[in-house]
C-alpha cells in the first residue's frame, strides 16, 4: 500500500513538472512566432516600396570624345592673291570640276569701277527727258529694275546681291539702247554705254579666275591643314601629333581673302583617341553611331585602328552624313555610341544572381516569385533581358516538368529593387 502512495506522488511530481515547462515554452514559442511573424511584415512592407515596373527600353554603352575632322579637300588659289578676291561662288555653294569659283581684282580696278559708276550716272541723266521713247517698253524695264532694286534690300548672300547688281546693269543697258535707237542725239548715249563696255572688259581681262580643282562644296574656310590631315596619311596619325597641332574644340575655321577650296561633300572623316575598352576592341569595318554637338546621330565605320599604347586607341571613323555641317570646324566634341540594345529594360540592382544563373524577384498581387532571366545586354546600370527557351533550359539541367511549371518574366511586371531572397519560398 505504501508503494501505491510513492508511485501515485511520483507521477502528480512528473505532471506538475510538465506543467512548468509548459508554462516556460509557450510563451517562449509564442514570442518567437510573434517575432517572425513581425520579421515577415517589416519585409513585405519594406521591399515592395522598392519595386518598378519593366517596360520596353533601350540601353547603349557609349563616350564621350575630341576628335579631328580630316577632308577631302583641294586648295585653290592664284598668283594675284595680294590684290584681294571677289567671290563667285558663294560659301557652301556645289560647284563642278573647272567652275570658277572666285577671281582676284585687277590692279586698277577700282578706279575703272569709278567710271563705271561715272558713265552710268551720265547714261541715266542723258535718258531723262527724252520724250520720245516707247512708253510700253520703257515702263516695264524701270518696273524691272525697281523690283531687282527691292529685292536688293533684303538679300544677305555675296552670290545673290552680285547676280541682282548684274541683272540691274543689263535693264539699264537695255533702257538706254531703246533711247539711243530713238533718237539721232542717241548716238552720244551708244557711245556711252560703249565706253562703259570697254571698261568692264578690261577688268574681266585683267582679274585673275581660279576654278574648281574637283567637284564638291566650295568654301573659303581655309587653315592650312588641308594638305595635312588628309585621308591618304592616316599611318603618320598619334596622339602627339594631333595634340601638337595646339587646335581649339569648336572652334571656326577663318575665312581666307587669299584663297578658297573645295570639298568633297559625300564623306569625311574623324580622328580620334580613345581608352575604352570598347576601343581597344574595335576593328576597322566596324559600324557604330556617333552623336554631334547638335545633338545629331549619325552612322560611321571605322577605316582604320592604331593602338597608341596599353591604354589609349587612335581610331578613325568615317562618316557620310553631315557632312557639310562640320565644314567650319576642325576639331570638334562628340560621343562614340559602340552600341545600343533593344528589349526588356531592368536596372541591374533588380538582378539577383544564384549558382552562376540570374534571377528578378516579381510581385503580383502580393505574392513573390523568385524568376530565372536570360541577361541579353548590359551596361553600367541596367540589363536587357529575355526568358530562356525550353532548349537553353534543358541545357541547363532542368527537366521537363521543371520547364512546364518555371514561371516567366514580361512587359509590365513589377519586381523587386535589391530584392532578399530570405523570405522568398
Amino acid at each position: 500500500m505504501a508503494v501505491n502512495n510513492k508511485e501515485t506522488n511520483s507521477k502528480k511530481k512528473i505532471n506538475i513538472d510538465k506543467k512548468k515547462i509548459l508554462k516556460i515554452l509557450l510563451p517562449v514559442c509564442i514570442i518567437g512566432v510573434v517575432i517572425y511573424a513581425l520579421y515577415m511584415i517589416i519585409q513585405l512592407i519594406i521591399v515592395p516600396a522598392d519595386m518598378i515596373v519593366i517596360e520596353n527600353g533601350t540601353i547603349f554603352s557609349e563616350e564621350s570624345a575630341v576628335g579631328y575632322v580630316i577632308r577631302d579637300e583641294k586648295v585653290a588659289k592664284g598668283t594675284n592673291y595680294d590684290n584681294g578676291m571677289l567671290q563667285i561662288k558663294a560659301e557652301g555653294e556645289k560647284v563642278a570640276k573647272g567652275d570658277p569659283i572666285f577671281r582676284y581684282y585687277s590692279e586698277n580696278e577700282e578706279a575703272l569701277n569709278t567710271k563705271i559708276e561715272e558713265l552710268n550716272v551720265e547714261i541715266q541723266e542723258a535718258m531723262l527727258g527724252r520724250t520720245n521713247l516707247l512708253p510700253g517698253d520703257v515702263q516695264a524695264i524701270d518696273e524691272q529694275i525697281d523690283s531687282k532694286i527691292d529685292g536688293l534690300k533684303s538679300k544677305n548672300d555675296l552670290q545673290e546681291i552680285s547676280e541682282y547688281k548684274k541683272d540691274i546693269n543689263t535693264y539699264i543697258t537695255k533702257k538706254s539702247k531703246i533711247s539711243g535707237d530713238l533718237s539721232k542725239a542717241g548716238t552720244y548715249i551708244n557711245n556711252l554705254i560703249k565706253e562703259r563696255e570697254k571698261y568692264q572688259s578690261e577688268i574681266k581681262e585683267n582679274s585673275e579666275y581660279v576654278n574648281a580643282p574637283i567637284s564638291g562644296v566650295v568654301s573659303y574656310r581655309v587653315d592650312n591643314l588641308e594638305e595635312i590631315l588628309t585621308p591618304d596619311n592616316f599611318e603618320t596619325l598619334n596622339e602627339k601629333f594631333l595634340n601638337d597641332l595646339n587646335l581649339e574644340t569648336g572652334q571656326v575655321v577663318t575665312t581666307s581673302t587669299e584663297m578658297g577650296k573645295v570639298i568633297n561633300n559625300y564623306e569625311c572623316y574623324i580622328a580620334t583617341v580613345l581608352e575604352s575598352d570598347e576601343a581597344k576592341e574595335a576593328e576597322v569595318g566596324q559600324k557604330i553611331k556617333l552623336r554631334l554637338s547638335t545633338q545629331n546621330e549619325i552612322d560611321a565605320k571605322i577605316s582604320y585602328v592604331s593602338e597608341h599604347d596599353n591604354k589609349s586607341t587612335l581610331i578613325v571613323f568615317r562618316i557620310w552624313d553631315s557632312v557639310e555641317q562640320l565644314i567650319d570646324y576642325r576639331k570638334i566634341s562628340f560621343d562614340v555610341i559602340w552600341w545600343q540594345y533593344d528589349g526588356l529594360k531592368v536596372p541591374k540592382s533588380a538582378i539577383y544572381y544564384d549558382n552562376g544563373l540570374s534571377y528578378v524577384v516579381r510581385n503580383r498581387g502580393g505574392y513573390y516569385d523568385k524568376i530565372l532571366v536570360k541577361i541579353l545586354k548590359e551596361n553600367n546600370n541596367y540589363c536587357i533581358v529575355d526568358n530562356y527557351d525550353n532548349s537553353e533550359l534543358k541545357s541547363l539541367g532542368y527537366n521537363s516538368d521543371e520547364i512546364s511549371n518555371m514561371k516567366k518574366i514580361s512587359i509590365y511586371d513589377e519586381i523587386v529593387i535589391n530584392p532578399d531572397l530570405s523570405f522568398i519560398q
